[in-house]
């Protein structure tokens, strides 16, 4: 399955607050759009969060009754976070990749070191090949 992830240069405020710290970070890996004005896909990532903790997989019925969200609105937002590679489902339900933000960021930088080097290994390929 192919992960879609976007990084997106954002202004880091200098704000304390733990929240703000959570938006800087999805909004800077591109998970959270103009059109969720809710923030339901921002208060699935911290539901996530906050699971993977506690090394806990939840279910979308479970994230959905706990944030008063529909399934459906819940179901659409899990699959764009594991189109970008941060959760993953399981038997149980979903988790985070890893139970550590640091961890997560960490394993997204060493897939997209994956995806540049083999980049780079096939425009070296075609700049052989035209001569």
């Amino acid at each position: 399955m192919a992960n879609k992830l976007m990084i997106v240069k954002v202004r880091r405020s200098d704000g304390e607050n733990i929240n703000d710290e959570l938006q800087w970070l999805g909004n800077s890996l591109g998970l959270f759009g103009l059109r969720d004005r809710d923030s339901s896909c921002f208060r699935i990532f911290i539901t996530l969060v906050r699971g993977a903790r506690r090394n806990e997989a939840l279910s979308s019925d479970n994230i959905a009754e706990k944030l008063h969200l529909s399934r459906g609105t819940v179901v659409h937002h899990l699959t764009k976070l594991i189109g970008a590679g941060l959760v993953v489902r399981e038997k149980e339900g979903y988790l985070m990749r890893e139970n550590r933000l640091q961890k997560v960021v960490e394993d997204i930088q060493r897939d997209m070191e994956s995806v540049f080097a083999e980049l780079k290994d096939v425009a070296k390929e075609i700049d052989e090949r035209l001569g």
